[in-house]
């Protein structure tokens, strides 16, 4: 599965826009972020934005300890209360990840999922590395069901077993990441999830459909 397009409402669209150009080095043109193979677009919020989105870019393995001395040289890491900022999932995940603040109180995400694999490269780490948006979060009062109707919709499984509170639906190509409102993101624990006014596009599928959530104001569509 992967992510070619999410639609995300901002309280002030030509800030959370310089945000992406310049913390991140992404080509910018208006509202429209390109994110290696995927795009965001931001549009303004209509009934205020939503506050706790999670955002995770796919960037190298091989090139993780760049990308945390790059990001750490123009943003702010999130870091858990002992004082660690990189994180390692082996298991189903097999991946390193770096947090950070993005516009409107969103959790962002660099990870490095050592499935995937890149060609070698020694040239400085920069915003090209980023080559997908690969997760995004969606906050259900039923998770379990959301796993369900993903599955009956796209015909897409998760990674690794889901919960009653937490669910990875996709691949390392593109995930949901379906969790429960009123669990607060790691690492900080600080931000509880919000996506209202999201709209997901996805690629890739079995089968094309819409799978939504009115009460907490999402949607994903598969052409």
């Amino acid at each position: 599965m992967h992510i070619s397009r999410l639609i995300l409402p901002a309280s002030d669209v030509a800030k959370s826009a310089a945000f992406f150009r310049d913390v991140l080095e992404l080509p910018t043109a208006g509202n429209s972020i390109q994110v290696g193979r995927s795009e965001i677009q931001l549009i303004p919020a209509a009934e205020g934005a939503p506050h706790g989105v999670h955002l995770a870019f796919n960037i190298p393995f091989a090139r993780f300890d760049m990308a945390v001395a790059w990001l750490e040289g123009r943003t702010l890491l999130q870091k858990e209360p002992g004082g660690e900022a990189c994180f390692a999932l082996e298991g189903d995940w097999q991946s390193r990840s770096i947090y950070f603040d993005g516009p409107d109180n969103a959790v962002l995400e660099l990870i490095g999922r050592r499935r995937l694999i890149h060609p070698a490269d020694k040239r400085p780490f920069s915003g090209a590395d980023l080559s997908c948006l690969s997760e995004v979060g969606v906050p259900s009062d039923d998770v379990e069901g959301m796993v369900a109707e993903a599955a009956w919709t796209f015909g897409v499984g998760t990674v690794g077993p889901a919960s009653s509170s937490f669910a990875a639906i996709g691949n390392d190509e593109g995930m949901l990441i379906t969790v429960d409102p009123n669990r607060p993101w790691f690492p900080q624990k600080r931000q509880r999830p919000g996506a209202n006014g999201l709209e997901i596009w996805v690629t890739d599928v079995k089968s094309p459909g819409t799978v939504s959530d009115a009460q907490h104001g999402w949607k994903v569509r598969a052409r």
